[in-house]
């Protein structure tokens, strides 16, 4: 399961990153415990969003709509998957 870190903690992890441009991510990952892609990313994030902290946990979602459309593509890729176990299975049996 993956770790979720609040936004006080990724403002941390940025700042020292930005404080400390000559350390490579993978010495301020032992330091902060998360690993060095991890920090890349919130670098990255950091930068493209205007200096801003993005801090999005699972279910977190921007609007009550996206929520709707998150939990129909759930649906509707769940519902696929069984449509394809089942043309399997009757490709299958059919033999």
């Amino acid at each position: 399961m993956a770790k979720h870190y609040d936004r006080e903690f990724k403002e941390q992890v940025i700042q020292y990153v930005l404080d400390h441009p000559d350390l490579p991510y993978t010495q301020i990952a032992k330091q902060f415990g998360v690993h060095d892609t991890t920090i890349g990313g919130w670098v990255k994030s950091y930068k493209n969003h205007g200096d801003q902290v993005v801090v999005r946990g699972s279910g977190n979602y921007a609007s009550d709509e996206a929520k709707e459309i998150a939990h129909l593509k759930k649906q509707l890729r769940d519902t696929q998957d069984a449509l394809n176990v089942l043309k399997k299975a009757i490709s299958i049996l059919g033999k």
